[in-house]
């Protein structure tokens, strides 16, 4: 489809179908560049609109980014809860342990949200995205103290996912090479989940 064509279909969608082509289009251009390597132009072109648009839509780069930040982390925050809304959690049970691990892993096939997320967190100099950060990790934190896990239990289970974000940022699944000793650590790291993350998603 040409310009012209993803124009009419744009404008053919209710104002709220539009918002979320912007924000899918931005998710996918800021995982690709980062805050810094990303103008407003390029989720412009990504999403088959105009940049006075987003710019209409959105305001500056930064509230962009941050909306599409902060929806990122939402997800895995919302997940999580999702989880607990289900019924009783019992902390002491390696099964519950186990409901909230698949939680995130059924994530994990998105890697452009999780790239976000991990380009929010590295911009923690942009005084607006590391306050932004901050606030946001507190509230995966206290959803997850919802389980009944002290503070250690908890640290413990955030920092195993931030290891499967960062393998996921370095593309470690996909160069899995006998004897290379990250290869190791990837398959111990996402266990059974690595074949889903090379399966199309």
């Amino acid at each position: 489809m040409n310009a012209a064509g993803r124009a009419q279909k744009v404008s053919r969608m209710s104002a709220e179908d539009r918002r979320e082509l912007v924000l899918e289009a931005a998710t996918r251009a800021f995982a690709r560049g980062g805050y810094a390597g990303t103008s407003t132009d390029a989720v412009a072109k990504e999403a088959g609109v105009s940049q006075p648009y987003v710019v209409r839509m959105f305001g500056t780069k930064l509230d962009l980014f941050l909306e599409v930040f902060e929806r990122a982390v939402g997800r895995i925050r919302d997940a999580f809860a999702a989880v607990l809304d289900e019924g009783p959690f019992d902390p002491t049970s390696e099964d519950d342990r186990a409901r909230m691990g698949i939680a995130y892993t059924e994530l994990l096939q998105d890697q452009d949200f999780l790239q976000v997320m991990m380009h929010g967190f590295s911009a923690g100099g942009v005084p607006e995205i590391g306050a932004a950060a901050r606030r946001c990790m507190g509230e995966v934190f206290a959803t997850i103290k919802r389980t009944g896990w002290d503070d250690e239990e908890t640290r413990d289970f955030i920092a195993y996912g931030m290891l499967l974000n960062v393998m996921i940022s370095m593309r470690a699944h996909e160069h899995l090479d006998e004897g290379d000793p990250l290869t190791a650590l990837a398959t111990c790291a996402f266990g059974d989940a690595i074949e889903m993350l090379e399966s199309p998603a």
